[in-house]
């Protein structure tokens, strides 16, 4: 699962990929290459459950970040950018929305609208392309010899073409199942989901200050949300926990916006995380939402999806309410669940199996 980060020079990319990574020397690449780092997924859960259970080992679950390459005039005349986007899972876009005098914007101005729909309109004619030379070779072949799947194909393409000249990214349109097994293997970017980070001054920020800029955002099928990425990077280089929430209560902020942007990135990627903990060692998993219990265990390993029983559970908001599984599990609030039960978000689970 790779998140790729793309953005206008000096839009505090790397900032955020350092906050994220913790990466404190980026690695050198060649120019117009990915910079890699992996990260551990920024879950309060997870905190939580290690310090109730002090194990001996953590295993957070990790999501790959890419920098990718500049958006500029040379580096999408090349091209290869756009192979590289092609490559990520989500894009997330940062855009510039603070003031600082000594670092400069390529378009002379702070204006997070005029950026989004620059760079918008530069993935859509991308796309665009790609449909019309698709569009102009099965045209060429069906006339030579009539083909059900071509047809199919070219009847597909002109739709889409018609979406991308309404200036209308792919992920706008609803299609089919066939549609997108048709596609699947095509570099469309405009299909991708999409995250937008307005980089901003202002860490207490929750909502989005410019309502046109929220507007054109929905009518692209972006998420967006405010993020300071340097003071998320100030709060992250600190040493403790309790210093990092001494610096949040002196911001006024409840949480990290590190946390629900990583939220945000796993819930794009159409997963949920469940645990399994214990004094050995508390683990955070990744699944695909809406997958059943023995789906999960074969997460954890192939034997116990293939001998699965059934799965023992607790709710998160349970445990931390009750404070301890014996208390719990007195209160009956233990459950037992079978092959059909479908997984939520922040379950903790211990599988029951037999090969």
């Amino acid at each position: 699962m790779k998140i790729g980060i793309i953005g206008l020079p000096q839009s505090g990319k790397k900032t955020l990929f350092k906050t994220l990574t913790q990466i404190e020397m980026l690695p050198v690449v060649k120019l117009g290459e990915a910079m890699m780092g992996m990260a551990a997924l920024r879950d309060s859960r997870f905190d939580k459950l290690v310090d109730m259970y002090a194990p001996e080992k953590v295993a957070p679950a990790k999501i790959t970040y890419a920098v990718l390459p500049k958006l500029e005039k040379e580096t999408l005349r090349e091209g290869k950018i756009f192979i590289q986007i092609s490559d990520v899972d989500v894009v997330c876009l940062v855009v510039s929305d603070f003031h600082d005098e000594s670092i400069y914007h390529v378009d002379g101005s702070i204006d997070p609208k005029r950026d989004i729909t620059n760079i918008n309109a530069e993935l859509i004619l991308h796309d665009l392309l790609f449909v019309e030379k698709r569009i102009e070779k099965l045209t060429h072949s069906l006339k030579k010899i009539k083909n059900k799947d071509e047809q199919r194909e070219l009847d597909l393409m002109e739709k889409l073409k018609t979406c991308l000249e309404e200036d209308k990214p792919l992920r706008s349109l609803e299609i089919d199942d066939e549609s997108k097994l048709l596609i699947s293997g095509y570099p469309l970017i405009t299909r991708k989901e999409m995250i937008v980070v307005l980089n901003t001054d202002d860490a207490r920020s929750h909502g989005l200050k410019d309502e046109e800029c929220k507007a054109l955002c929905e009518n692209l099928v972006f998420d967006m949300m405010p993020v300071s990425a340097q003071i998320e990077s100030e709060i992250a280089s600190l040493d403790s926990v309790d210093e990092q929430k001494e610096f949040l209560e002196e911001l006024g902020i409840t949480e990290p916006a590190i946390e629900r942007f990583t939220q945000l990135c796993l819930k794009k990627l159409g997963y949920i995380s469940f645990f399994t903990v214990g004094k050995d060692e508390v683990r955070q998993w990744l699944l695909r939402n809406g997958s059943l219990a023995p789906q999960a265990a074969g997460v954890i390993h192939s034997d116990l999806e293939r001998g699965f029983i059934r799965a023992e559970l607790m709710k998160f908001d349970e445990l931390m309410q009750y404070k301890t599984e014996a208390a719990l599990k007195v209160a009956g609030k233990q459950h037992l669940k079978g092959k059909d039960y479908v997984v939520a978000d922040g379950d903790i689970m211990n599988i029951l199996f037999k090969v």
